[in-house]
């Protein structure tokens, strides 16, 4: 029985992606069109289509609010005490975000015909933005960890290779006090010092996000959808033709997690 709902669960998922990622793209082709001259009745036309893509999804989620609840319940178990944070109230955060959507859905529909949309509507975007902040402190997190083991890694695989036996040391009799050219030195200034730290830290950040898929591309999505929330609030407007293109990179790769299933990350 658990197999099945979640089968039916993961399938319903990918359909609601699938129209989202047809909505975002109505909504670039419209800037699109917009920007070429196209008619006023063929950019209505790319409108309602739009419009329609929207209310399907808000159908299709009527039930996600509560599912985001199980997941918070979940999550409350996790040991990492960060984790549990970011986590926990990111799934209670698109709980409201849910809930505020189905109230839109009821407001379009004429369920809630007094219903203000605009103000139901922004309240929507607030929960999601603050969702996805906790999600992006969530990956940045487990990168920074990533990186103190990779760092950890590497120095342990240095300190390995200069204490072979070959090296000499006191035990075997042949150990000289030597200065290399480069400590003899002065040492480094500081914007040469800072420029070799940051791309140590580049490096590292490159080796953790192309070791680990997952990390790489919940952070990727994340950082697409934030610009939709921020359009809506005003708090940093982009217009339509980065809001359609983020919107679609990140349908785009929410089916490929959901159609790869090891590539979603967890917990």
């Amino acid at each position: 029985m658990m197999e099945s709902w979640v089968r039916f669960s993961a399938q319903s998922q990918a359909k609601e992606r699938v129209f989202r990622a047809a909505q975002y793209a109505c909504t670039l082709l419209g800037y699109t069109l917009q920007k070429g001259g196209a008619s006023a009745e063929l950019l209505n036309t790319i409108k309602h289509l739009e419009s329609h893509m929207s209310l399907t999804r808000k159908l299709m989620r009527l039930g996600n609010s509560a599912e985001a609840l199980e997941a918070a319940k979940r999550s409350v178990h996790l040991s990492d005490c960060v984790l549990r944070l970011c986590i926990t109230v990111t799934h209670l955060n698109k709980a409201m975000y849910f809930a505020c959507d189905n109230v839109l859905w009821a407001g379009k529909t004429g369920l809630l015909p007094e219903l203000d949309q605009n103000k139901w509507s922004q309240r929507s975007f607030r929960y999601y933005l603050f969702a996805l902040i906790l999600s992006l402190t969530r990956d940045a997190y487990e990168i920074h960890l990533l990186m103190e083991r990779e760092s950890r890694s590497s120095s342990a695989k240095s300190f390995n290779s200069s204490s072979s036996p070959l090296t000499p040391t006191p035990e075997n009799g042949d150990f000289s006090l030597t200065v290399s050219p480069s400590s003899a030195q002065s040492p480094l200034p500081p914007l040469p010092l800072i420029s070799a730290r940051l791309n140590k830290q580049l490096h590292l950040l490159i080796t953790v996000l192309r070791n680990n898929p997952p990390l790489f591309l919940d952070l990727l999505k994340n950082l697409c959808d934030v610009f939709i929330p921020l359009d809506r609030l005003g708090l940093y407007p982009t217009g339509p033709g980065i809001v359609g293109a983020c919107g679609l990179t990140s349908s785009i790769l929410s089916i490929l997690i959901i159609v790869h299933p090891w590539l979603k990350l967890k917990p």
